[in-house]
């Protein structure tokens, strides 16, 4: 799922305490030869609140099962993200689809300016301090993969020294 990303951390989910974050449940339908069959769909996103998240998406008959698949498909997927001070270390642009999201570094005490998906994204992954912008399309199955594509491009300083093969020093200074 996130071969395009060169410099990620894959995490396994035992020994961590994950926090699940329903997006969306979605009803469908499918019409059949004897009348309406109705099953649903959730987006769910798991994180511990420390760089650690997730995203997945189940589908049942039912609400309850849906979101525990979800949830299931969602620990399937954990990454680590870099995390400075409670936010972002650069801003940084994400696109899946029609979505398109954008996300900013904040100073301390600034909050999650951010709604809706973007919001559970972030939160589980343990932001504080964050300014966003959704833009194009507002499916929250969309909006979660480009959040996830913005912050799947994020690097610290610690990653692009050893990427560059310098100093941590020689980053800031040139």
């Amino acid at each position: 799922m996130y071969k395009k990303y060169k410099n990620i951390e894959r995490v396994k989910p035992s020994g961590l305490d994950l926090k699940d974050h329903l997006v969306g449940v979605q009803r469908v339908t499918k019409v059949t030869k004897g009348g309406r069959t109705f099953g649903f769909s959730a987006i769910v996103v798991v994180g511990n609140g420390d760089g650690v998240v997730g995203h997945g998406m189940g589908k049942s008959q039912d609400v309850a099962s849906a979101i525990a698949k979800g949830i299931e498909d969602a620990k399937k997927n954990l990454v680590r993200i870099p995390i400075i001070k409670q936010t972002l270390p650069h801003e940084q642009k994400g696109k899946f689809g029609g979505a398109k999201v954008f996300l900013k570094p904040a100073s301390h005490g600034t909050g999650v300016i951010a709604g809706g998906a973007v919001r559970a994204v972030l939160e589980s992954v343990g932001v504080h301090d964050v300014l966003s912008k959704s833009q194009g399309s507002s499916n929250p199955h969309n909006v979660v993969k480009a959040t996830f594509d913005a912050l799947l491009n994020l690097r610290d300083a610690v990653t692009i020294a050893k990427q560059r093969g310098i100093s941590l020093e020689k980053v800031f200074n040139g």
